[in-house]
Order: structure tokens, then sequence, then C-alpha cells
């Protein structure tokens, strides 16, 4: 089955993980899935990630990544919400200038820059706007 919006399926995946107390979920491979998922896990909010190549005996017939969830110690997901916000019917571009803050910089936007995806401080500092993927708390 072909999905039409891969980014916004695997944010998916993540938020129904976390909603349903999963320790982990398997998420379909893109090079802008691999980048985002890299972010999370720069910015901890989850534990750690693999990538899976396809594996036809073992019927893994898709490049996977395997991402394991964070949770507190009082099981509470570390994660709150995890929000598309640039979507295939309209896109949302901002400048450098006009980058916002995510739950007063608890959060964090990812970017689509020129110079890879990264997260809003980095492209604040660095002085470069991009798409806005979307915005995790």
């Amino acid at each position: 089955m072909s999905v039409s919006d891969p980014i916004a399926d695997a944010l998916t995946k993540i938020r129904n993980a976390y909603r349903a107390n999963h320790k982990s979920v398997n998420l379909n491979h893109s090079n802008l899935t691999e980048a985002i998922v890299k972010i999370l896990d720069e910015e901890n909010f989850i534990n750690s990630f693999e990538l899976i190549d396809r594996d036809p005996e073992k019927k893994i017939y898709r490049k996977q990544i395997f991402v394991n969830l964070r949770y507190t110690n009082d099981g509470e997901a570390v994660l709150r919400g995890i929000e598309r916000i640039s979507k295939p019917g309209r896109r949302m571009y901002v400048n450098a200038n006009n980058i916002p803050s995510v739950f007063n910089n608890t959060g964090c936007a990812i970017l689509s820059t020129n110079c890879g995806v990264m997260v809003d401080r980095e492209a604040r500092k660095q002085g470069i706007g991009g798409e806005f993927i979307c915005k995790v708390w």
C-alpha cells in the first residue's frame, strides 16, 4: 500500500504508539523520516533508533526504522505532542526571522533547509529558513 504523505504517516505512528504506551514502533524508511528520527533522538524525545535493512527471508520487504520510545520513571510519555505543519497540499515556509518557538523553547520546530534537516535553534543560529515540517513538545 502506498502512502501519499510518508512524513505524516511516521509522525502519526509515533504519536499513536505513545498514546498506546508501546515500548517501540516500526516506521517506513525515507531519508527525511530518518533525519527527523535522528533529531528526535538528539533532543531526547526517544531512547534510540535502529535502521533495519530489507530481508526477504525474514519477511521484511522494505527498509524500516525501529524506534525505542522514551518514558519517565512514572510511566508518562516524554513526548507530549507532535504535529505536522507543512503538508503536501499546503507547504509552509519560514525565513530565519519568523521561525516560531514551540512552548517557550521547551519543544522544538523541525525545519528542512538547504543545509539539511535541523531544529529551530540551529536554524536561528545559522540564520537560515526553510520548510517548517513539524513541531514537537
